[in-house]
């Protein structure tokens, strides 16, 4: 029986990845975990999942609680629980706050469910994943952000509806901050198997429009509509999917990195890694050209000064 607990249920995040990830059937049970004074609404929640899975036959268990000793036995426990961006807002101004949330909820994973894999959403989700990391004292390959693969299947997508091409034929991937210093891997882009340099002498592509609106999409959707939804609820429940089924993709996630990328230690970054039931069974090389590289490296190096300074606040 697979089990899939998440905290921060009756968010926008939450709720959605509990529908998409109970949809895919992969998941015998998904524990949604709510504060008492939400629990009639993480109930209500569950009711309206209910009669729409019943529609497509589909029976995965829905456990509405408080409880912290619902969670034992999760294979996955995502942390989805914060303080969301609002328009204007950078990722890094909800870091302190959202680091306390995320610190409380690590330490309880760690004393009811030891043996799960702990995934974060909450934003900044780099800076996150360090401090999931620690107060759990889990082994890095068992604490995983959701980093840039929502970043990737979009950069894939822009990509795709621009030349209108079929998604599966473009292979782009992102690294470093899911923020402003993230790194799309241009130069090992490629699309129909043919390096993306060649590619553009025979279509027209802008890609630095691409880039930018890479860079403003999250910011752009808040500001249309309030909140991103539907690609980040995907983009997780794809990610826990992928863990369950052991199929061994290579996703880009948040990992707290030892050197095995360009020598980065001691902060968590969004990196290429193989993905298995046992969280990341390897972190996989990349090739950079010398712009990308220096990208790669300032993000580290905000990412790693962010992190320092949200830990002195919390004083751990």
């Amino acid at each position: 029986m697979v089990k899939v607990s998440i905290f921060g249920s009756t968010g926008t995040i939450g709720k959605n990845v509990a529908f998409t990830l109970a949809r895919e059937d992969t998941v015998d049970e998904i524990v949604m975990v709510a504060r008492p004074q939400s629990l009639d609404k993480v109930k209500g929640e569950t009711y309206d999942m209910y009669d729409a899975l019943a529609a497509r036959d589909i029976d995965c268990k829905l456990t509405p609680t408080c409880d912290f000793n619902d969670i034992a036995g999760s294979a996955i426990v995502l942390i989805t629980a914060g303080i969301h961006r609002e328009k204007g807002m950078k990722r890094l101004d909800l870091a302190v706050p959202n680091a306390k949330i995320v610190d409380y909820y690590s330490r309880q994973v760690a004393k009811y469910a030891p043996d799960s894999i702990i995934l974060v959403a909450t934003n900044p989700v780099d800076v996150m994943t360090t401090i999931a990391l620690e107060a759990s004292g889990f082994d890095k390959m068992r604490v995983i952000g959701v980093g840039n693969h929502l970043d990737s299947l979009r950069l894939k997508n822009y990509f795709s509806r621009q030349i209108n091409i079929n998604s599966s034929e473009v292979h782009t991937r992102v690294v470093g901050e899911h923020g402003d210093n993230m790194v799309p891997l241009l130069s090992s882009t490629t699309i129909g198997g043919i390096p993306l340099k060649y590619f553009v002498e025979y279509v027209d592509l802008d890609i630095r429009g691409l880039v930018q609106q890479l860079r403003n999409a999250g910011n752009t959707i808040i500001s249309k509509k309030g909140a991103t939804e539907y690609g980040p609820a995907y983009a997780i429940s794809n990610l826990i999917s992928t863990i369950i089924t052991d199929t061994h993709r290579v996703l880009t996630v948040s990992c707290y990195l030892d050197g095995e990328v360009e020598n980065v230690e001691d902060v968590s970054l969004g990196v290429p890694a193989v993905m298995s039931k046992k969280g990341v069974a390897m972190i996989v090389p990349i090739h950079m050209n010398d712009i990308e590289k220096k990208s790669f490296i300032k993000a580290a190096n905000t990412i790693r000064d962010a992190t320092y300074e949200v830990k002195e606040n919390l004083d751990i």
